[in-house]
């Protein structure tokens, strides 16, 4: 954080979101890049993983990225053997997205990497806080996410 900051600044809990998000980006963008992968790669195993074979409509709005970014990170998990892209059986226009056994493997590892991620980010803070952290986070989160 900026300790240079004004003070009426820095006491502002959007100030304080936005520089702690900040730095959340910075270590997971830097935890997964240690594995060679990306937030996206992620986002698109962990949501296949849960959810199951998908079209990539359903995927973008399932894990929240835009269809051109969604492309590009399912041609980089493809090409990694990760993801496979088969014709709808349904709707022949349409490609599904499956989850490979060995993106299975892989998101094991991203798993892993993002506890690390965690625990450095949340050194300072107790078991309880960090649950209580979550819990506030998410409260905010929904609200928003309702009212827009």
């Amino acid at each position: 954080m900026d300790d240079t900051a004004p003070t009426r600044l820095a006491g502002l809990p959007s100030w304080l979101l936005t520089q702690t998000a900040s730095h959340a980006g910075r270590l997971v963008t830097e935890g997964l890049a240690g594995v060679e992968a990306r937030g996206y790669h992620y986002r698109v195993l962990a949501t296949l993983d849960e959810y199951g074979p998908a079209s990539q409509a359903d995927l973008g709005r399932r894990s929240g990225i835009h269809l051109s970014d969604l492309v590009a990170a399912i041609n980089e998990l493809a090409a990694r053997g990760y993801v496979q892209r088969s014709p709808d059986p349904d709707d022949r226009r349409r490609n599904v997205v499956t989850v490979t056994d060995a993106g299975r493997r892989q998101l094991a590892v991203l798993d892993e990497q993002l506890a690390a991620v965690q625990q450095r980010l949340l050194t300072p803070l107790d078991g309880e806080e960090r649950a209580q952290l979550s819990v506030l986070l998410t409260k905010l989160l929904a609200y928003h996410r309702m009212s827009s």
